[in-house]
Order: C-alpha cells, then sequence, then structure tokens
C-alpha cells in the first residue's frame, strides 16, 4: 500500500509515513500499568495513524478536544541503517524528545498513544538485525522510551515480500507480547478485493505456525482498485474468511480479530472515500465486533486548499470537501466517545457554538436537485434547504445520501 510513498511526493518528502509524564527531558521509563489505565483496549484499537515528525503534525490535544478521540498511532518507526530504532530512519529514538514530549502531551490530556514499526518503503528492523530476538531487542528499547502499553506491526512492502523478514517481525512481535503482559499488538497488511493477497497471507500463516496470537490482523483496503465502503467492507468479509479458515477460528472469534485500516480522502491511486464511506464501514465494525478501527491519517484530516487539491493526493490534506478532524471523529466513536457536534474555537475562551438546523427564509440561488440532470465535480444544487457541492460525476444520487457523491455547504 503506497500510503507512504506517493502522499510524500505531494510534500516534496518520503511519507511514511521522551518526556515521560513526570519532568520534560526525563527519559526514563515509566511503569507502563500505570499510565492511563483507564483506556480500554477497544481505545487502542481505534488509534488513528499520526505522522509525528513529518507532514504538519496537528496539535493532538487540540484535535482530541475536537473530537473526543484519545489514541494515536505513531508511524513509523524504522531502522536508523543498523539494529536500532530511528523515526522515520532518521531520527534515532535513543535521543529523541520531540515525540516524547508530544507523547506526554497527549497523556496530560487523558489519551495514550501506541507506536508503529514499519510502513510502506525504508528499511525495517526485521530487514536488518538478522534474527526475531534481535528485532525484539531493538524494538523493547521503543516500549521503554515511551511507556508503551500498544504496538503496531505496519507490514507492507517491500519487507512482507520476503519470509525471512516477516518471520523476524511476527517472532519479535510474540517475543514482545509475552515479555509485556498485557501489550495491546496489531498486525497491519494489504488489503486486496480478495481480502489479503499472497503476501498477506503468509503473514497469518507465519503467526499461526508460531503459535502467536495478536490483538488483530488488520488490513488496508485502499489503493487496490477499492470504489467507496461497500468495496471495503466486502474485503472485510472475504478476509474473516480466510481468518476463519487459516486460524479454525469460527466466526465471532475471528471478528475479534480482525481490524480495518482506512485511507481518509483521496487514496495514492485515485480512489475516494469520503465521511459516508467512514461511517458505513464503522457501522460494519461495530455490528460485527470487530477490534480495530483506524486511519491513514490525522494528517491528512484537514480540508485543502482548494479542496480537490487540483486531483492530487496531499500528505497534509484530504483532497475532500471536510471540516477539520471529521474523519477522527470515527475513530472517537469506535474508541467509545460521543464526538463533539461541534469544533472549539481557536481562540483561548471557551465557546460553545449551537448549529441550527432550520434554514433561514428565502431560497437558494443554486438550482434545486432533479434525479434526472447528470452532474460533475464542483457542481452545485439546493435540497432540503441545503446547499450542496457535487464531488464527483454522478447521476440519480440524492444529497446526503450513502454513495457520498455530495458535500452539504451547510444552509442556504
Amino acid at each position: 500500500m503506497h500510503r507512504a510513498t506517493s502522499i510524500a511526493a505531494a510534500a516534496a518528502a518520503v511519507l511514511a509515513a521522551g518526556t515521560m509524564i513526570a519532568l520534560a527531558g526525563n527519559t526514563s521509563a515509566a511503569p507502563r500499568s500505570i499510565i492511563n489505565a483507564d483506556l480500554s483496549s477497544n481505545w487502542y484499537g481505534a488509534a488513528a495513524y499520526v505522522m509525528p515528525l513529518d507532514n504538519n503534525p496537528p496539535d493532538l490535544p487540540t484535535v482530541m478536544a475536537a473530537t473526543g478521540q484519545k489514541t494515536f498511532e505513531l508511524a513509523f518507526v524504522l531502522s536508523d541503517g543498523g539494529c536500532s530504532a530511528a523515526w522515520g530512519g532518521t531520527s534515532e529514538v535513543s535521543s529523541d524528545t520531540t515525540v516524547a514530549n508530544m507523547i506526554s502531551s497527549v497523556r496530560s490530556a487523558g489519551g495514550d498513544v501506541s507506536v508503529s514499526f514499519g510502513g510502506y518503503g525504508g528499511t525495517k528492523l526485521g530487514q536488518v538485525c538478522g534474527s526475531a530476538s534481535a528485532t525484539a531487542a531493538a524494538e523493547q528499547a521503543v516500549i521503554d522510551k515511551y511507556s508503551l502499553k500498544a504496538v503496531d506491526f505496519d507490514l507492507e512492502e517491500p519487507e512482507y515480500e520476503n519470509t525471512t523478514d516477516i518471520d523476524y517481525e511476527i517472532g519479535a512481535a510474540q517475543i514482545l507480547q509475552q515479555n509485556n503482559p498485557g501489550l495491546y499488538v496489531s498486525i497491519t497488511t494489504a488489503g486486496t478485493t480478495s481480502g489479503t493477497g499472497y503476501f498477506g497471507q503468509n503473514v497469518l500463516n507465519t503467526a499461526k505456525s508460531m503459535g502467536f496470537t495478536p490483538n488483530n490482523f488488520s488490513i488496508m483496503p485502499f489503493d487496490g482498485g477499492f470504489s467507496g465502503a461497500s468495496s471495503q467492507t466486502s474485503a472485510l468479509d472475504a478476509f474473516h474468511a480466510l481468518l476463519e479458515n487459516t486460524f479454525g477460528w469460527d466466526s465471532a472469534t475471528a471478528y475479534a480479530h480482525e481490524g480495518f485500516s482506512g485511507m481518509n480522502g483521496r487514496s495514492d491511486s485515485g480512489e475516494y472515500f469520503y465521511q459516508s464511506d467512514f461511517q458505513t464501514v464503522l457501522n460494519y465494525a461495530e455490528s460485527n465486533g470487530l477490534s480495530r478501527f483506524t486511519f491513514w491519517s490525522v494528517n491528512r484530516d484537514r480540508e485543502c486548499n482548494p479542496p480537490d487539491n487540483n486531483g492530487t493526493t496531499s500528505g497534509v490534506c484530504s483532497s475532500v470537501t471536510q471540516s477539520d478532524w471529521d474523519f477522527t471523529k470515527y475513530t472517537a466513536e469506535f474508541g467509545g466517545a460521543t464526538p463533539p457536534t461541534t469544533s472549539p474555537t481557536t481562540t483561548t475562551t471557551t465557546t460553545t457554538t449551537t448549529t441550527t438546523t432550520t434554514p433561514p427564509s428565502g431560497s437558494c440561488s443554486a438550482a434545486a436537485w432533479s434525479s434526472t440532470t447528470t452532474y460533475v465535480a464542483g457542481n452545485q444544487v439546493t435540497y432540503n434547504g441545503h446547499l450542496w457541492t457535487a464531488n464527483q460525476w454522478n447521476y440519480n444520487e440524492v444529497p446526503g445520501g450513502a454513495s457520498g457523491a455530495w458535500n452539504d455547504n451547510g444552509a442556504c
């Protein structure tokens, strides 16, 4: 999945993508058991991906206040060229203070983080450390540095095409699980219309052969010929069957170990996933009892200028019409929050804004929507007292419907 590379091209950099609680600059590890112990595993399954050092990272406490989100998946930790961990392969974890400060701010706001090893491109620890135990030791240093209660293994190209590297990564995940009681471990790999492909199936087979069961196996159903939520839920159905068949699990057990990792707005390959698509997949995840619902990325959960970003994918905005943090509200709901209906103001004072759903008197200037008219992106219509803008070609698709073809600009 190309979420780490082609998005970066738009930002002219490779897109992959501590202080502890006590004192700034203190890099000693606080016991994991005392860090926001009230967060449930569902919250770690709802951790939304963030690049902490690239792509204009947002202020995470601000995102938390605006959405109810409590957890974030910080990405990605790679090899520094040897068997030591570095953010993006360039910023040594051992000497880091920037990410540590970010983690401290999240924890001070009542949340927590997970850290993701891997991603698309770059050199992974499993490729250079030479064994599962050495890989685990390098990754354990990250857990200790940030006092982590959750980690993710994002197994993508080119690493997941090398069976030895996957043996080391899955073996390391098992060692970390054994050595850190209660550690939340997710395994993320490619999604296809068949659930996952040959190399994704090898990830499952390797875990089975080792007797390793993480909290979940997640697929990324984007950048592979997907179109909207229905194609994603179909892939999740297929992946569910693969989990049943590989591990001999019944349906409920398979769902309880299955996860979804989406991409908001325009994907690397030009697919589009709107707010309505996220809602549909969230409904699927909650109704079937999936254990993870996340997306790439919070850095992108903002509107571009212009909103469609001239038909290109960006690492810092979604390329669809939205309000800030629209997509993060779906992970917040999965985690157990009720997202605010309005965003906090950007001033230092606290203001409560009430949005009326009753349109003012008078009529909208745009023509009324017609079921017999063909619309293209940018066309505007009025419907039910609101102004709507088409974000794609559509015909007989009602504004506000499940297709997500229209963006609501509000009451006229």
